[in-house]
């Protein structure tokens, strides 16, 4: 599947360029930490190269896939998490269902998730009414449920407390290691430094800055990255 190749890829909205032209690769493996200035691009950027927003111009190709194959082996976990009407046992079965899975088959994977998300004692509840960070739990292992190749998360950590982001982020540490590429959008740069094995920064619908993270903390590469570390506000 991978390397995942961008070339020449724009978005607009109503005749106005909001990102592009943007050539990026993307190897398997590690996480990929998309960061830039509020207004920057880059929840536009993660559902381009997912194929949630339709490309103005440009194209998203991956090695020995078709797009449709690419599509199946990715997941989206978007920054307010989509909650289904229905139980978290339902919730998190779905995306097994909707893949071809027996109902009992995938009932029982949702169990197993739901404890290991620490949700087994409200599998029959409706997930709407939980909280913030329970349903960003449950959107996270719906997302993993089916052993992505290929996540993308958009700030999955921004309303929530200090311990429901420890949890996500030791989720996602170990997804990494089970194999499924990461590529997630946050603001927080201590996040970042614990997680990132490479750093994407966006400034004006445009990649500024693409590199390892010891090298985007440690000699950032451009004018803009070095003020966004420093606190400063990026023009």
């Amino acid at each position: 599947m991978f390397p995942m190749i961008a070339r020449d890829l724009s978005v607009k909205v109503r005749q106005k360029q909001i990102i592009g032209p943007i050539n990026l690769t993307i190897n398997e493996g590690g996480i990929t930490v998309l960061m830039g200035p509020n207004g920057a691009g880059k929840t536009t950027l993660l559902k381009a190269l997912n194929g949630v927003t339709r490309l103005a111009s440009g194209q998203v190709t991956f090695t020995s896939s078709s797009a449709k194959e690419a599509q199946m082996q990715q997941s989206f976990v978007f920054q307010s998490p989509i909650m289904l009407r229905r139980s978290v046992m339902e919730n998190l079965a779905y995306p097994l269902m909707i893949k071809g899975q027996d109902q009992q088959s995938a009932m029982n994977s949702a169990r197993l998730w739901a404890t290991k998300i620490g949700l087994d004692t409200h599998m029959e509840r409706p997930a709407p009414f939980l909280s913030g960070g329970e349903k960003q739990k449950i959107a996270l292992a719906r997302a993993l449920i089916t052993s992505p190749k290929l996540l993308f998360l958009d700030e999955p950590t921004a309303s929530l407390d200090g311990m429901a982001t420890v949890e996500i982020e030791a989720m996602l540490c170990e997804a990494q290691q089970a194999g499924t590429t990461i590529i997630m959008s946050t603001h927080n740069i201590g996040q970042a430094r614990r997680m990132a094995n490479n750093v994407l920064f966006m400034k004006d619908g445009q990649i500024d800055a693409h590199s390892g993270a010891d090298t985007f903390f440690n000699a950032p590469p451009t004018q803009a990255t070095q003020q966004f570390i420093a606190g400063d506000i990026v023009l």
